[in-house]
């Protein structure tokens, strides 16, 4: 029995046949795009993450007055965020203590604060020194008594029944040295003044005494000096009538707890900074060199007249 050819029906070849030609022209425009070569030992950096970046969190007490801190410290909080890669906040508070509350609840990352502020937040609740400025070639500072420049005063004995300006109720330049100096005379603020009132900055204080509205003020010399600088005409309508012995500049600071590498990149970059043309920028407008390392112990001297002291909260 002779085999015979089984011939498919011709209603299957007519879908058979175009199906094939398709599955053909797939196939050649497959081979047509070679497939990418993956080497396994290239190390490739992992993609940002999507999710929003944390952003850096700079408290800056107010030294100077919040308008003057956000033109004073706003390209130098920016600088650090860029650096970084997250966006950079500034944030103010009216007193020294408050900026102090925002470290001590880690609701920031770095702080800028007074010497006595440093003092109270390392002793109480364990803030963390990260780098001090230098200005001028040094790293220390003083607390400046001026009058206004028609005043007859010659010592701060010649105080006495005047209206004083303290900057902040936890300066040390402003109101703890000034308030040490006069218990050396046996004399306390509150009686030896006719009277006394906060201005929560120094620059404040510097204005009141020049305006007339204060007899005296102590401030911080830094402060003093860049007034100066940026206000030339200030030179004729105050008058510096005593300048106490160098302390520690205030310095800046971080939270306790916070990551040792976090802090590490934090510090390298402010020790680095005047190395870059932008950073060095930024710091010369700010009157600064550089930024260097400094140990607590520099601020035992400090340490030792705020407890003497012992202010009370206002």
């Amino acid at each position: 029995m002779s085999a015979q050819t089984v011939r498919p029906p011709g209603w299957l070849l007519r879908w058979l046949v175009p199906l094939l030609m398709l599955g053909l022209a797939g196939c050649r425009a497959a081979r047509a795009e070679p497939l990418p070569y993956l080497d396994l030992e290239v190390r490739r950096p992992l993609p940002m993450a999507t999710a929003e970046v944390t952003p850096l969190r700079v408290a800056v007490a107010a030294i100077i007055s919040p308008q003057g801190n956000a033109e004073s410290y706003g390209a130098l909080v920016r600088y650090l965020g860029q650096r970084l890669g997250r966006p950079a906040q500034l944030i103010q508070r009216k007193t020294y203590a408050e900026v102090n509350q925002l470290l001590a609840e880690q609701e920031v990352d770095l702080g800028l604060v007074c010497t006595s502020a440093y003092v109270e937040g390392h002793d109480h609740f364990g803030m963390e020194l990260l780098a001090a400025p230098v200005i001028q070639g040094q790293t220390v500072y003083h607390s400046v008594l001026i009058v206004p420049a028609t005043s007859p005063a010659q010592t701060l004995a010649d105080l006495r029944g005047a209206t004083f300006a303290f900057p902040d109720p936890m300066s040390f330049s402003g109101r703890v040295y000034p308030t040490f100096r006069l218990q050396q005379m046996g004399e306390r603020p509150e009686t030896f003044f006719r009277r006394t009132f906060f201005t929560y900055s120094h620059d404040r204080a510097i204005e009141a005494v020049a305006e007339g509205i204060a007899d005296a003020a102590a401030v911080d010399s830094l402060v003093l000096d860049y007034a100066l600088r940026r206000q030339p005409e200030l030179a004729a309508r105050i008058r510096v009538l005593q300048r106490s012995e160098p302390f520690a500049i205030p310095p800046v600071v971080v939270p306790p707890g916070m990551l040792p590498r976090q802090k590490a990149l934090l510090q390298e970059l402010l020790l680095t900074m005047h190395q870059d043309p932008e950073g060095r920028a930024i710091l010369q407008a700010l009157n600064i060199d550089r930024f260097v390392p400094i140990e607590d112990v520099a601020y035992d001297a400090v340490r030792a007249i705020y407890r003497e002291v012992r202010l009370g909260e206002e």
